[in-house]
């Protein structure tokens, strides 16, 4: 064997060595891409579900949103309902005041001058009685000093 023909040799070896470690490491490489293909194929039946669940999600939330948006319409309806029950309500009070504001004016006058004169009628006959009364305790109170001093001549004249 010449040196040439153990060149040869080597490197068939060393060839051979190097397409050893290749098939371990395509091997191995070839565990990791079926590890990895049965991550995706797994993955990708429970996505399908999942979507499904979540575009019925979304169709739900969608038909909630309708309703919502009719109720907030009948809410609206009401609303401008009750602005106009208030509008009217305003307008009602505010008529009512004028009314009383006018009524007050027209008969607080003639009620005023009314209870003015009640209360000088029950002041002058309260005086009138009262003076009657003060008449008769004088008249009273003469007859009584009248009868004293009649009574005093006559114990006196005997």
């Amino acid at each position: 064997m010449s040196g040439g023909e153990i060149a040869a040799l080597v490197a068939a070896g060393a060839f051979l060595m190097l397409a050893l470690a290749a098939a371990v490491t395509i091997l191995r490489a070839r565990r990791t891409v079926d590890a990895a293909t049965d991550t995706l194929r797994t993955i990708a039946d429970q996505t399908g579900p999942m979507l499904s669940n979540l575009n019925e999600t979304i169709t739900n939330v969608n038909t909630a949103l309708g309703q919502v948006h009719t109720s907030l319409d009948g809410v609206n309806l009401q609303l401008t309902r009750l602005d106009t029950i208030t509008d009217s309500a305003a307008r009602v009070s505010a008529n009512v005041a004028n009314l009383s504001t006018i009524v007050a004016g027209a008969a607080a006058n003639p009620l005023v001058k009314v209870a003015a004169f009640g209360y000088g009628v029950r002041k002058a006959a309260e005086n009138r009685r009262r003076a009657a009364e003060e008449a008769q305790v004088r008249d009273e109170l003469k007859q009584r000093r009248r009868a004293a001093r009649r009574a005093a001549r006559a114990a006196g004249g005997r």
